[in-house]
């Protein structure tokens, strides 16, 4: 359906135009999402040249096709450029739509989890602590992105050696999920898994 779509706008309304460039992004999701991450980085480079070329780079559209190249990246295991990109989405965020906007948030999110990916716990740990804060601010505490930011830290304390910290962030992360979300939601099922190991080991 995607690829239908591109063709259709592609014949319609130019390659440059912004709904074929939605319909590049798109199709460049899909194909991350199957897994075809060379095809899909090349969609979301396409979508972001054309999107810096007739919107101009700090626009909303163009911020989020970096996000989406250096997600591509990083799924490739490209993190030192992945890392780049969310950089420079975050920057772009930040200035345009400033530092609490969601999707600002969703990139520091995404930053967070290349520099975990490359080890980098400590500026990891660093991040997410903000941006827990500004998701409780944002959101409130009981909000499902709220819970998915703790849900992180406790993970990323728990790798720095914080175990007490950890399992205490855990155990309020899964009461809220199992509250909020039901017991059978996947993320609460993925808290009360961790929270079982954790306590387990703390107790051998």
């Amino acid at each position: 359906m995607h690829r239908r779509d591109l063709q259709g706008s592609e014949k319609v309304l130019g390659a440059e135009h912004p709904h074929t460039l939605a319909s590049v992004s798109n199709l460049g999701s899909v194909l991350e999402r199957q897994g075809k991450y060379e095809e899909a980085e090349a969609m979301h480079r396409r979508a972001l040249g054309g999107y810096e070329k007739v919107l101009g780079a700090e626009h909303p559209h163009t911020l989020t096709s970096i996000s989406n190249l250096g997600s591509v990246l990083s799924s490739q295991g490209k993190y030192e450029e992945a890392e780049a990109m969310h950089r420079r989405a975050l920057r772009g965020r930040e200035k345009v739509l400033g530092a609490e906007h969601p999707d600002t948030l969703i990139s520091m999110g995404n930053l967070t989890l290349t520099l975990n990916d490359q080890r980098r716990r400590s500026e990891a740990m660093e991040l997410e602590q903000r941006v827990l804060s500004l998701k409780k601010r944002v959101f409130g505490n009981k909000h499902p992105e709220t819970l998915t930011a703790m849900n992180n830290l406790a993970h990323t304390l728990r790798s720095q050696g914080e175990s007490q910290e950890a399992l205490s962030l855990m155990r309020t992360c899964y009461k809220l999920r199992a509250l909020h979300l039901g017991a059978s939601h996947p993320y609460t099922e993925s808290s009360l898994e961790s929270l079982r190991k954790w306590e387990a080991r703390s107790s051998e």
